[in-house]
């Protein structure tokens, strides 16, 4: 196997597992950090380590204002919107149902791009819009998770934040940005980062906080967002999307709901019922059947946003 294919499997695992992860890695993170706090912190820090490694990798330009404006945008709608609030409704919300849900994100682009840009779906998208939602309501209408204190918020943090994303990523490949991906993104995390930061400071989310307070796992959890949730995940779907076809890359979008609902069973003793296990079955058979819908088409545009689903689509991420 040449280096080459090593690290395209490498780069596969890295996405697959990683991303997987993070919803239990936020959801360990906010039990003694404060949750805004704790987004905006990991954003900035690791905005600050990509933006240097940016230095050495990629194009040499400086980026221009518009360009960090445009990156400040959806940095604000991918970051401080969409991850910040599916992380605050993770104190109520089980990791394996919101990622689970998180899975349903392809339908609201498809919608989006329907609605806002004239870009009609083909008809195999509907039929994959159909069965997800019949999935979605098999996940839903269930007792363990409609019920529940801070359920109901919870859900609709959730609903909201894809709504975000999905906005963010309809208007990301229209944006110029720069030809420095890393670049590009590392001014997401900073302006991203910084909004949340500031936001949580506005609504006393670091009120009575010590560092006294916060667990090793805490810790060790917000140290696993910053270096492999954030910058190592990045970089291996960057490197993916430079190596093979993006419905490939985005493989990712069918195996992080399976390992987030693995992890949350194992190691946070999260309750998976059948009911939940054949309605992500059902969610996910729809999700594959409204992006190999977007491969179909004659433009490219439909399958490069149907196609791409970055980090914490991972929403969290």
């Amino acid at each position: 196997m040449s280096r080459d294919q090593l690290l395209i499997v490498g780069a596969f695992f890295v996405t697959y597992f990683v991303w997987g992860s993070t919803y239990l890695a936020n959801y360990w993170a906010i039990q003694t950090l404060p949750v805004f706090g704790m987004g905006g912190a990991r954003f900035l820090t690791a905005g600050v380590l990509l933006y240097a490694l940016s230095i050495f990798v990629g194009a040499k330009h400086k980026p221009t204002f518009s360009q960090f404006k445009n990156a400040g945008l959806i940095g604000v709608l991918f970051l401080t919107l969409g991850t910040g609030t599916v992380v605050w409704a993770q104190q109520w919300v089980p990791t394996s149902t919101t990622a689970l849900i998180i899975s349903f994100e392809p339908l609201l682009v498809m919608l989006v791009m329907w609605v806002f840009f004239r870009s009609r779906p083909p008809a195999k998208a509907f039929l994959g819009a159909a069965v997800s939602i019949a999935g979605m309501f098999l996940l839903i209408n269930q007792p363990t998770t409609i019920s529940g204190e801070g359920m109901v918020p919870g859900l609709i943090g959730i609903v909201f934040g894809m709504c975000c994303w999905a906005f963010g990523m309809t208007l990301s490949p229209r944006l110029d940005m720069g030809k420095n991906k890393f670049r590009a993104t590392a001014m997401q995390m900073l302006v991203g980062g910084s909004v949340l930061l500031a936001f949580s400071f506005l609504v006393n989310d670091w009120e009575g906080f010590t560092l006294a307070q916060v667990s090793t796992r805490s810790a060790l959890a917000w140290g696993f967002l910053v270096i492999f949730g954030a910058i190592l995940a990045f970089s291996a779907f960057n490197f993916l999307l430079s190596k093979v076809s993006p419905d490939k890359a985005s493989t990712n979008t069918y195996v992080n709901p399976v390992v987030a609902v693995a992890l949350g069973a194992l190691l946070n003793g999260e309750s998976v019922t059948t009911q939940t296990m054949v309605a992500g079955a059902v969610m996910l058979a729809g999700v594959y059947f409204i992006q190999s819908a977007g491969k179909e088409e004659e433009g490219e545009e439909v399958e490069n946003v149907l196609g791409f689903m970055p980090e914490e689509s991972s929403i969290v991420e």
